[in-house]
């Protein structure tokens, strides 16, 4: 299976599938020095796993993070880091109703079509379990990011058509939900401290790549950045953020409609992204749907399944963003030849 890397300077390969022995990822192209320990992956890792509410279901994923490599003496030595979970609290038997037929929303019948062979325990590889490796990637990459007084901090701002006010926990919104259905929401991600000039201008834009991360995400259906798709709207007078000089006679702009990008560069403004999660496809009420051998049928999904997934998405998408933005960080330092001759002790630019 290709596709399971991301990244070109600090890099992951995240592994393993929902029920096998465990998941996992390695990161390789971390700097040597940087301060580590379990306790700050497992830090964010807490964070996705199942919440207590009215929109969760009881499972005990302790979710213990193992580093197996590349921390010496609590910091890293520029190794690979490799970290697994162990899955404790399968329950494979839940899925066998659904081996023999496609489920409505998830990955069964296009990962037949593409492989001819699928694991049905919970989806395999497509699983959301797999997000375990982005996150414990994503607590390393954050570590790295705050070396250079970066912040990345996601939340919930929106589950299915209402609004979560700042500091709401998002599992005790109330929004009217039939027994057995599942529902969606918005994901926002804001990053403080990132440099101007952070970025390629091309293809690899720091808001493309920050696109393709999100929505490499199993969930997600929609990505936007600063204003998103209201620039439709707007005239080119009031999308434009204006520039000015502040008090030092730094450059900065006077509104940020563009999302702290321009040109797929780094402005220096707060990044924002939003991302939108599509409802859990895993619901009890009756679907219609088809086996692998062509009969139709109903099907009722069993097991246990969160009616709504963004309170333990907005880890992920609150980690993805950090990937990317260390890649790009660690990248950028080498695109100017002043930079890199005063990684060595040499003077800058030649007259």
């Amino acid at each position: 299976m290709a596709g399971s890397t991301m990244g070109r300077l600090f890099q992951i390969t995240t592994w393993g599938e929902s029920h096998g022995k465990a998941v996992g990822v390695v990161v390789d192209g971390c700097p040597a020095g940087l301060a580590l320990s379990e306790a700050d992956v497992q830090e964010l890792l807490d964070k996705r796993r199942p919440g207590s509410g009215k929109y969760a279901t009881a499972r005990s994923e302790e979710d213990r993070v193992e580093i197996l490599s590349g921390i010496f003496e609590g910091k890293t030595t520029g190794t690979p880091i490799s970290m697994l979970v162990h899955n404790k609290d399968h329950r494979s038997a839940d899925y066998s109703e659904v081996a023999s037929c496609y489920r409505p929303g998830h990955a069964d019948y296009t990962f037949d079509q593409k492989y001819g062979f699928r694991d049905y325990r919970g989806g395999g590889r497509s699983s959301a379990r797999e997000t375990i490796g982005r996150v414990a990637a994503g607590a390393v990459a954050m570590r790295l990011l705050a070396e250079f007084g970066v912040e990345v901090t996601a939340r919930a701002v929106q589950i299915g058509g209402v609004e979560v006010v700042p500091g709401q926990d998002p599992m005790e919104v109330e929004v009217p939900l039939a027994p057995g259905d599942s529902m969606g929401g918005v994901v926002e991600c804001r990053v403080k401290g990132m440099p101007a000039g952070v970025g390629e201008p091309v293809f690899d834009k720091l808001d493309a790549l920050l696109a393709r991360a999100a929505m490499s995400i199993g969930a997600v259906k929609g990505v936007e950045i600063g204003d998103g798709f209201a620039v439709a709207l707007a005239t080119g007078s009031a999308n434009n953020d204006s520039f000015s000089l502040d008090e030092e006679g730094n450059v900065v702009k006077e509104t940020n409609h563009a999302g702290g990008v321009l040109g797929g560069i780094s402005d220096g403004d707060e990044i924002v992204l939003r991302a939108a999660f599509k409802p859990t496809p895993s619901i009890s009420l009756p679907q219609h749907t088809v086996t692998r051998d062509g009969e139709e049928r109903e099907l009722i999904i069993k097991g246990r399944h969160d009616k709504i997934v963004v309170p333990r998405a907005i880890v992920v998408v609150q980690a993805m963003t950090a990937l990317v933005l260390a890649d790009l960080l660690m990248e950028n330092a080498v695109a100017r030849l002043d930079r890199l001759k005063g990684a060595y002790g040499l003077p800058g630019l030649t007259p």
